[in-house]
């Protein structure tokens, strides 16, 4: 990637770093505004679910397109845009009265912004900034300050709450989210592109066919579903589900906090370790892992230390797919496109978190209770570790001849 001298791959990174603090731990922090936002307009939580679930689906159908403009300009003003769409977004949110005025701004603004600015735009960067032995490592420490942003975040967008109350908080979040636009130049640079041994030149078109043709590819799609339909579930729905247990509004906060926390050290572990082993072995034992954690907190009572033991191993799991996903598909589909095909794949991780958001919420409202929906977080785990089995992890362009030939 073409860029001044002072853009070095250390200022990189720490720029990256802190603009996923700030952006992923403000996403985080939505499941905080669940119970005032309701409380206050009265709307159902199937109604502030939903728009949390369709912020998801444009973050995921923006992706792709934000994408293709920082492979093709570079990701310095695809991800300024990014952030200044999310920032619109948290005010207009601090606005809202309707539930239209919430989609439009909870859902539309701050996703499409998201799909600019987010942990998959970020981690394509990072992963030409290095060469391929630290790519692993780099997606990891990317991952982690992600988790780090989960982890200082939430326990900052709790207090402003109490402090200011929920409208505030959102402004605040508002003009603090401002503070990535600057950081984002430092990403900036036009894409150089350089060929590894064996691989041949691509338009987009030929490099949208041959991942499409390629069975691993939809694997992964739907692999990353699960992930996304289970994290935002348990991001969005745990703190509620733990005050309908009778127990403190701010545990709730505290434990995605924990689990953020704990994730620092799964990602940077599964980062090591992407590097040395089986990426997609990896991926389908973090998969069952999950599923057993999840289980046993449904079948042991609910308290207080439960829950912090729960948060904590889930931790270890909770985004630790990430760099194994992005970094299988550097290695298999190689970088010239990573961007675009990154944000193909994450359109189906934001399709599975559309559906753990707004099912949440509409399992609750007719059944009283999140029991089913547990349930299928923990089927759906098993689904993963198996649907990750069959991946080929062979670099495809290698295979391939040029266009013509």
């Amino acid at each position: 990637m073409s860029r001044p001298s002072w853009r070095t791959p250390l200022v990189v990174i720490v720029c990256g770093t802190l603009i996923l603090i700030v952006g992923n731990g403000f996403r985080s922090s939505s499941g905080l505004f669940l119970q005032p936002m309701t409380l206050s307009n009265g709307w159902s939580r199937e109604t502030f679910s939903t728009a949390i679930a369709l912020q998801h689906i444009f973050w995921g159908l923006s992706g792709p397109f934000f994408g293709a403009m920082a492979d093709k300009v570079g990701p310095g003003r695809t991800m300024a845009i990014g952030a200044a769409l999310m920032s619109l977004g948290y005010w207009g949110m601090s606005h809202s009265q309707t539930s239209t005025e919430l989609i439009l701004s909870a859902g539309v603004l701050i996703g499409t912004g998201f799909g600019g600015a987010g942990l998959a735009m970020v981690l394509s960067v990072f992963a030409r900034s290095v060469d391929a032995s630290k790519r692993s490592m780099v997606f990891g420490v990317g991952t982690a300050a992600g988790s780090m942003g989960q982890f200082t975040m939430l326990p900052l967008g709790q207090a402003m709450i109490g402090w200011y109350g929920w409208q505030h908080a959102l402004v605040l979040q508002a003009f603090m989210v401002l503070l990535l636009v600057p950081l984002s130049f430092a990403l900036a640079g036009r894409p150089v592109h350089t060929n590894a041994p064996g691989e041949v030149e691509q338009s987009i078109r030929q490099a949208l066919r041959a991942a499409f043709g390629d069975r691993s590819f939809h694997l992964l799609f739907w692999g990353y579903f699960t992930c996304g339909f289970q994290v935002m579930f348990i991001a969005l729905h745990l703190p509620a589900y733990l005050v309908d247990k009778g127990l403190s509004p701010t545990l709730g906060a505290a434990a995605i906090a924990i689990v953020g926390l704990f994730n620092v050290l799964g990602s940077l572990a599964v980062g090591w370790l992407g590097g040395r082993y089986s990426k997609k072995y990896l991926l389908s034992g973090l998969y069952l892992l999950r599923s057993l954690v999840v289980a046993v907190f449904v079948l042991v009572p609910i308290t207080e230390w439960s829950v912090y033991v729960f948060s904590a191993f889930l931790g270890v799991v909770w985004l630790s797919t990430v760099p194994l996903t992005q970094g299988l598909v550097g290695h298999i589909y190689g970088l010239r496109y990573l961007s675009m095909l990154t944000g193909v794949i994450f359109l189906g991780h934001q399709l599975g978190s559309f559906f753990g958001s707004w099912m949440g919420g509409r399992i609750f409202d007719t059944t009283g209770s999140y029991d089913l929906a547990w349930w299928l977080i923990i089927g759906s785990g098993v689904y993963a570790a198996l649907m990750h089995l069959p991946i080929r992890e062979q670099p495809l362009a290698r295979a391939m001849v040029p266009a013509g030939a």
